[in-house]
């Protein structure tokens, strides 16, 4: 089958899963990690795999546009500033994992189909992943007019690019809540947790409804749940939801794959496993709409 070309801008714990991640990908090629620290784990992982590893940043990356059609970005929120100007221009499509927000907020199961030609897709945040697709199944179900999620992380879990990005968390999330969970009004909020051993990442996700369909509500967040666990093996509800008049409570668990993180850092996982969703969906589209000018093509020539 026909892959699309890929690359990852970051070299750290965010793109070294991803790339493990992206090497069990049936449309997407990895070709390239792109860094700044030559003595980087990621970069010595990615050159002992056999791709093209650069240490000088993006600027290295325009001088070989031919290497990928779609760039993951695992830097910062600065950094994806820059970034995300210089692969506009390139003509790139962007999978933005930092809380840059520069793109449209997606979560795969949720939007994904609204954004296929959009050139910068922002994937929120890991509590925007793990909580949004439940507020908008309780939305679609019973009209939320607030949404508030909590995320508890293990203290572990959280880097340096996670720390100094703490209050962008909080700013994105709440309106990724609101623009796409679907809430009238939203509100987040992150605890790093420093219990030994570590914790798995935890959500509780607290919805104020218009309408209270038990049933309905039910079922909608169960459907959901199927979805983003298709991609996220470790996501589930750790109870039945709870309903209290108009309020519906969730809680929600996600254990990682293990693929170079630990198993309690769920919340890191879920956002290079909602990456790597983004990016195959986004593939495989531009693989069918290639298919589709070729057979054109080949029609045209026919007559």
């Amino acid at each position: 089958m026909k892959k699309i070309k890929a690359a990852i801008i970051g070299s750290g714990n965010i793109g070294t899963d991803l790339m493990y991640k992206l090497q069990k990908s049936d449309s997407l090629e990895l070709t390239a990690m792109i860094g700044i620290d030559p003595e980087s784990d990621g970069l010595r992982r990615a050159n002992s795999a056999g791709y093209r590893v650069f240490t000088n940043g993006i600027d290295d990356f325009i001088e070989r546009p031919d290497l990928a059609d779609i760039v993951f970005d695992a830097t910062s929120a600065k950094a994806h500033l820059r970034h995300a100007d210089i692969l506009k221009d390139m003509g790139k499509t962007v999978i933005d994992l930092t809380p840059a927000a520069v793109g449209p907020f997606v979560c795969p199961p949720v939007n994904l189909g609204d954004h296929m030609e959009s050139c910068n897709i922002n994937m929120i945040t890991c509590g925007g992943q793990a909580t949004i697709p439940v507020v908008h199944a309780i939305n679609e179900a019973a009209d939320v007019t607030y949404g508030e999620i909590v995320a508890t992380i293990s203290s572990l879990s959280a880097g340096p690019g996670t720390r100094a990005n703490i209050d962008e968390f909080t700013i994105t999330t709440r309106r990724g809540i609101e623009e796409v969970g679907g809430a009238d009004q939203g509100k987040a909020i992150i605890i790093l947790n420093p219990a030994d051993p570590p914790i798995l990442m935890r959500a509780t996700i607290y919805c104020e409804v218009k309408t209270l369909d038990e049933e309905k509500i039910r079922q909608s967040i169960a459907e959901m749940e199927k979805k983003v666990k298709s991609y996220v093996p470790g996501y589930r509800l750790k109870q039945e939801p709870l309903f209290d008049g108009s309020c519906v409570t969730v809680f929600v668990e996600v254990e990682g794959a293990g693929d170079y993180f630990p198993k309690y850092a769920g919340n890191l996982d879920i956002m290079t496993a909602a990456a790597k969703q983004a990016g195959e969906m986004v593939a495989k589209h531009l693989l069918g709409h290639e298919k589709h000018l070729n057979k054109a093509v080949a029609t045209h020539e026919t007559k």
